[in-house]
């Protein structure tokens, strides 16, 4: 335990009053797959619906759907309680981000840059997601662009994410179990998948460049 009687790392974190964690890792995780599960099957349903649109298409629905509201309901929530850690009644949010910050424990210490990065995240790339689910639905010419820029967001943010864990010391998890299954596992999928979308979305717009510029020469 940490000099304020916390479970994070480093020891010497301070944490004036602090709340222990009152929800098990599983009451936490539940609600939040759960919840998540309903949204992609919610969105999927209603996409198929929706004519003219590919199975991929309907698959990038739901990721946009999923990754917006995580963005607004679950980082909003961290931007804008600072005093999360030191509630006497915490609400769910609060228990979510005491056990996240065993995998780093930089959101409980409010680091800056841990905070500037989530808010840009939930304030702009949030309601962008939004945004690219309605534009894949109704076709918006606009929806490759957007799909696009906001998947550079993601990188973006996840760049700095790890470089600054780097430059600051690497040592903000509890256990190596902590830094496998939340630094490194629940942060994969804003890498792996915004790079996936990002280069079928930049093909998607070479091919209607070249489209438009064949058109111009006829």
């Amino acid at each position: 335990m940490g000099g304020d009687g916390h479970p994070y790392a480093p020891a010497d974190l301070h944490l004036p009053a602090f709340v222990p964690l009152q929800l098990s890792q599983g009451q936490i995780l539940a609600p939040y797959l759960g919840t998540s599960v309903f949204v992609v099957l919610a969105v999927w349903l209603v996409s198929g619906r929706c004519r003219g649109l590919s199975k991929t298409d309907r698959l990038l629905m739901c990721w946009w759907a999923f990754t917006g509201l995580t963005h607004i309901v679950i980082e909003g929530t961290f931007v804008f309680n600072p005093g999360f850690f030191s509630k006497e009644n915490p609400n769910y949010f609060d228990e979510v981000w005491k056990e996240y910050s065993k995998g780093d424990s930089r959101y409980v210490a409010r680091d800056p840059a841990t905070v500037t990065v989530e808010g840009i995240t939930a304030v702009l790339e949030g309601p962008a997601s939004l945004l690219a689910v309605y534009a894949i639905a109704s076709h918006k010419s606009y929806s490759h662009i957007l799909q696009f820029t906001v998947c550079l967001g993601q990188l973006y943010g996840c760049l700095v994410y790890f470089i600054t864990a780097y430059l600051d010391g690497f040592n903000f998890w509890v256990s190596p179990f902590y830094f496998w299954a939340y630094f490194i596992g629940a942060n994969s999928f804003w890498v792996w998948i915004p790079t996936l979308i990002a280069m079928r979305s930049w093909k998607k717009i070479c091919a209607a460049l070249r489209t438009e510029k064949a058109k111009k020469t006829k």
